[in-house]
């Protein structure tokens, strides 16, 4: 088996609660022989007895712990853990995720193309759906290509919290995640601070061939914010959703400002 060492990333990990999912990424890694220059898990605040199993297993497969005292959401977690960051390159995984075995290869050519191109910001792995507007790379990989007068909304879906590789100033040049608001809605709004700073992102296109998403009874999602008009397949409804979001994505992207400066 091939090994796989990427000395100038950290691999950080946001865990709330679920343990068992943890592990089994941590032990998938292991597996296909690929390593880091060093592993962060920030952990929001995860009750007993799982909080204490994920301290017991940072003893175990040798990551930093971050923690914090109470829960404070998606993105305080995702700040804290980005912060305590000291390499180069993130590739950030939340931990309901597990690679594929061919995820070394993948890994080494998203370094490269990072290398290649210092004006991209990140290189993403996985999405629910394929990005509408592309230009071929190299290696299976495209170059995302956001212009607001493209066509349709999906074109606004540049910048996900989903498994990618970004460079470790991200906080500085688009901001911190906002804070004490919704998953969704740090995740929207970070979209948003990146479009507007012109963040530029490759794509793996076999978009769900580099990480699979696992969720099982004993630890389910720990995010259900979406109501039923967002998830509706009503003909109505969805002519209803299409119009917000168009109303809703074009007024914020011309008119809000969601960036929070990093040293605040």
């Amino acid at each position: 088996m091939s090994t796989y060492h990427f000395a100038d990333t950290s691999l950080l990990i946001t865990v709330y609660n679920r343990p068992d999912s943890l592990e089994r990424q941590l032990k998938a890694w292991i597996q296909y022989g690929v390593s880091f220059g060093e592993i962060i898990v920030s952990d929001d605040c995860s009750p007993s007895p799982s909080g204490e199993r994920i301290k017991e297993m940072a003893g175990v497969y040798g990551f930093k712990l971050i923690t914090t005292p109470v829960n404070k959401g998606l993105g305080n977690n995702l700040n804290k853990g980005q912060k305590a960051v000291s390499l180069p390159l993130t590739l950030y995984v939340q931990e309901d995720f597990v690679p594929d075995d061919t995820i070394g290869d993948i890994l080494t050519n998203a370094h490269e193309i990072l290398e290649e191109r210092p004006d991209f910001d990140m290189v993403r792995f996985y999405a629910y759906f394929e990005y509408p507007y592309m230009k071929p790379l190299r290696e299976g990989f495209s170059e995302m290509d956001f212009n607001p007068w493209y066509s349709g909304t999906k074109k606004f879906y540049f910048y996900s919290d989903h498994p990618h590789l970004r460079r470790s100033n991200f906080l500085q040049k688009f901001g911190k995640y906002q804070e004490g608001i919704k998953s969704d809605a740090t995740e929207y709004r970070m979209m948003i601070n990146y479009l507007q700073k012109k963040g530029k992102a490759a794509y793996y296109n076999n978009h769900w061939g580099a990480f699979e998403q696992k969720n099982s009874s004993e630890e389910p999602s720990t995010i259900n914010t979406r109501v039923v008009w967002r998830t509706s397949n009503n003909i109505f409804i969805a002519f209803l959703r299409g119009v917000h979001q168009y109303i809703k994505f074009y007024k914020d992207y011309w008119f809000s400002n969601f960036y929070v400066p990093a040293d605040e």
